[in-house]
């Protein structure tokens, strides 16, 4: 049995779920719609350029969460999930995680997006196992903080080495799937490189290196 890890956006879905979702919390009226989403796409602009300092983009887009319950953030997420992200899974993603299935191996998706989107999105995949971005929780209330290592860049090798201490895994004929340069470091660390969908930096890293380039739909 070996480990399937998956990235989430633009690699399992056609889309960004935390883009996705901040455009959703303009819909239900927990930002104003204009100015929020013209910060978040200057931020994902960085993001794709590799330029981006997570630490910057969770800041605000944790913001509209400050104060709400993990309940209440639940509640919404749920719908948002079924009617936003269900539509913009790839075929050929459910695909794959079908033959990992029928091979025996462990899933797993690493995303640098927030646990409580990751998670949801995994549940409607069947993964249930998710390293993702946690957040803070002050007396019962999301504090629109991080907690921990994030888990993008560097940051997912990070906390998947912590991951598979505690589990008493290995990285041995693991698989990882990616469409992001920002993803390289850990793409580098598995036996199974795969990429998806793949940006120009990781296209030309990917040919040169002999992995595999996936177009997935």
């Amino acid at each position: 049995m070996a480990l399937a890890i998956f990235d989430l956006d633009e690699t399992l879905i056609d889309g960004d779920c935390a883009s996705l979702w901040a455009t959703h919390m303009a819909d239900i009226q927990w930002v104003d719609r204009e100015s929020f989403l013209a910060r978040e796409q200057e931020l994902m602009a960085l993001y794709s350029q590799g330029k981006l300092a997570m630490e910057d983009y969770m800041a605000y887009t944790l913001s509209p969460l400050v104060g709400r319950t993990e309940e209440e953030v639940e509640f919404v997420v749920g719908p948002f999930v079924e009617d936003v992200i269900e539509p913009i899974i790839y075929s050929d993603a459910m695909r794959c995680l079908a033959q990992h299935r029928a091979a025996g191996d462990r899933l797993l998706v690493i995303s640098a997006s927030a646990h409580f989107l990751v998670s949801a999105i995994a549940e409607r995949l069947g993964i249930a196992e998710v390293l993702a971005i946690d957040l803070e929780q002050q007396h019962g209330h999301y504090s629109g903080k991080t907690q921990g290592v994030l888990t993008y860049r560097e940051g997912k090798v990070t906390r998947l080495q912590a991951w598979l201490q505690e589990q008493g895994e290995s990285l041995a004929g693991a698989y990882f799937y990616s469409d992001s340069r920002n993803d390289l470091p850990l793409l580098s660390q598995v036996d199974f490189p795969y990429a998806v969908n793949p940006d120009p930096t990781l296209r030309a890293h990917a040919e040169q290196a002999g992995w595999p380039i996936l177009s997935w739909k």
